[in-house]
């Protein structure tokens, strides 16, 4: 078995395959602190709860978007299942041409779910991804990694408004039942949800006409079933999009040999 681990900022994407099938998934906390046995206990409870051996897990691959979990992770990979995690990164192939100014300047997520969404639905393409922050990830019809835009995510919209105002309080995000609030709190629901949804529409509509429009736009992250299906533009919703391309890219990159998941 394969395991894929997505470290983002605010949670951890853990995911088992088997024969290129996704069959377990899990999320935990992201959380600085916590050291590489803590997280191993973590992992070791998931496995136990579950009908999966841990002791089946041949290799390991991971992304990050918060460099000082990698080497925790790897010491964690190294440790309980005995192998060298493959890390997202410089040195690795990816098969996608990258047009940053500084490709290293492009977080290693957006590479994989870039290279996921090019798999499965081709190119042009438009990877919306709806986590801390919310990504737009841009491939050409070649396979190209263009570029994109990065706007801060619903989540952080909302406790900005907490953390920075002296009386709005902190509330939970979701559609109200009128656009109009007749409280502090369905009003502050409102703009977040429907401010986001004209976000989310108007940098998607400006992207398709840079790019001369066609291009199939793909949904992912914790937050996209609440604003993908408002906005009219999002084609696919693919909830484990990184984790898919994890996969991708361990199959490009793994050693001759027999298959080890």
């Amino acid at each position: 078995m394969l395991l894929a681990i997505d470290i983002g900022n605010t949670s951890i994407a853990v995911g088992i395959f088997q024969n290129n099938e996704l069959i377990k998934f899990w999320q935990v906390k992201s959380q600085l602190e916590k050291t590489s046995d803590e997280y191993a206990i973590t992992l070791s409870g998931l496995f136990l709860m579950s009908v999966y051996d841990i002791k089946a897990v041949r290799d390991v691959i991971l992304c990050s978007v918060v460099p000082p979990l990698t080497p925790v992770f790897q010491k964690l990979s190294l440790e309980l299942f005995g192998v060298k995690a493959m890390v997202v990164g410089p040195g690795l192939k990816t098969g996608m041409s990258i047009k940053y100014e500084n490709p290293g300047d492009v977080g290693a997520d957006r590479i994989v779910s870039a290279v996921a969404a090019y798999e499965k639905f081709g190119g042009p393409c438009i990877v919306v991804d709806f986590g801390t922050a919310t990504t737009f990830d841009v491939i050409s019809e070649k396979g190209e990694y263009l570029g994109g835009a990065i706007a801060p995510g619903i989540q952080i919209s909302a406790e900005a408004l907490y953390l920075k105002t002296a009386k709005l309080p902190h509330v939970e995000i979701r559609k109200p039942s009128d656009v109009i609030g007749r409280t502090t709190v369905t009003s502050i629901q409102s703009g977040l949800y429907y401010g986001y949804i004209g976000l989310v529409s108007n940098i998607i509509a400006a992207i398709q006409d840079e790019i001369e429009g066609g291009a199939k736009v793909v949904a992912t992250g914790g937050f996209a079933p609440l604003i993908c299906k408002e906005t009219g533009f999002i084609d696919f919703y693919e909830p484990n999009l990184v984790l898919q391309g994890l996969k991708i890219l361990y199959i490009r990159n793994r050693k001759p040999g027999p298959k080890q998941d």
